[in-house]
């Protein structure tokens, strides 16, 4: 049974009532003295905690998409890794291996309510092979815009993640949907995937010395991929990036180190450097110039200002980036041409549900600023 299923959490459930009843029960005849006692004793609480937090973190897990597997859990996730080598007759660098809906839209037609392709990209200069979602509007499949192009979102999780989080946690597709019906928003097309190109590796959309290339997967072999397989805008302000926490980083920093690529930038609970943890490894093999490039605040400070448009988000209570985010946000207002916008929460925590808050604005006003052209 996966990680994810409800057969495996009925399993921690039952088990932890199981336990608890039978402490409960057996629980007078080793009140005795003794070594055998007092052993029967530990074991059974420390059998009943151990499935009580298994159900409780089996739990969290469904509800935030931390992991997708065992494997995924335990660090043995290596599927998804970087190709050494690929044909030029695999199908192109996008291959689409899945259709769906998009879940509680009306209609079944595309035409009426949108479609999610789950799709393989494979990059051209990078060899990076990653899943990811492709979430394409209804008017995308209807007549009148057969000739339009469509500004493009690349939509990114956290770490570890999972892309299937975006579009049944998060609701990126299902909001996308929402707001164009509304016309608070034009329709776009949504490129759903983990910044964990490299799993279990978090590599923090760096261009690892020796790999993987990861920053110019995003900047590069993405948009080259998507363009050659979709009607999308190939012109500087069609294409936009959005992630929360890790994904808000990335979403960041793409933006200001490639705004010919990404005309807007949102980061949903961001932080402004790349951390150094057992999960990312030695991420910069000793040069200066790439840690600095990485490190947000030099980066503004440093170098030239570009026009990019940049927006973060963090609460004033529940979130530990609130101060950093403030003295970004007027850090960035003092280089134009650079804009920056925020969202700023009185409550919320690093989580789905504060993120959830925040996705109908942030998409509202990536789609002010991006162009199908």
């Amino acid at each position: 049974m996966g990680l994810t299923s409800n057969g495996v959490l009925a399993l921690a459930v039952v088990c932890g009532v199981l336990l608890f009843a039978g402490t409960v029960w057996l629980w007078p005849r080793l009140s005795r003295r003794g070594g055998r006692a007092v052993l029967g004793r530990i074991g059974l609480l420390l059998a009943t905690q151990l499935a009580v937090f298994a159900a409780v973190g089996l739990a969290a897990n469904r509800s935030f998409g931390f992991y997708a597997s065992w494997a995924d859990l335990f660090g043995r996730e290596t599927g998804q890794g970087v190709v050494v080598d690929h044909s030029a007759g695999d199908g192109g660098p996008l291959r689409v291996v899945d259709v769906r809906r998009v879940p509680q839209a009306g209609g079944a037609r595309p035409e009426t309510g949108g479609q999610i392709q789950s799709v393989r990209i494979v990059g051209r200069t990078t060899r990076i092979a990653t899943p990811a979602e492709v979430y394409l509007p209804p008017e995308y499949f209807q007549q009148r815009y057969r000739t339009r192009t469509f500004p493009v979102a690349v939509v990114l999780t956290g770490y570890p993640g999972t892309t299937e989080a975006l579009v049944s946690k998060l609701r990126y597709p299902r909001t996308a949907l929402d707001l164009a019906g509304s016309g608070r928003m034009q329709p776009m097309v949504l490129v759903m995937l983990r910044p964990t190109v490299a799993p279990p590796r978090d590599t923090e959309c760096v261009d690892v010395p020796g790999g993987p290339r990861t920053e110019s997967f995003f900047a590069e072999d993405l948009p080259e991929a998507v363009l050659a397989h979709y009607r999308v805008g190939r012109g500087a302000g069609s294409w936009g990036i959005v992630g929360n926490s890790t994904g808000g980083y990335c979403a960041l920093k793409l933006a200001l180190h490639h705004p010919g690529v990404y005309a807007a930038g949102a980061g949903l609970s961001p932080y402004y450097d790349a951390p150094s943890d057992p999960t990312t490894g030695d991420l910069f093999h000793g040069d200066e110039g790439l840690r600095n490039r990485a490190d947000l605040w030099w980066y503004v400070k440093n170098t030239p200002a570009q026009a990019t448009s940049l927006l973060v988000t963090s609460s004033k209570s529940g979130e530990t980036n609130y101060k950093d985010t403030l003295k970004f946000i007027e850090l960035v207002k003092d280089k134009k041409p650079a804009r920056i916008s925020s969202i700023i929460l009185e409550r919320g925590g690093h989580n789905f549900n504060t993120w959830r808050r925040e996705i109908p604005a942030a998409l509202e006003w990536l789609g002010g600023r991006l162009s199908a052209r």
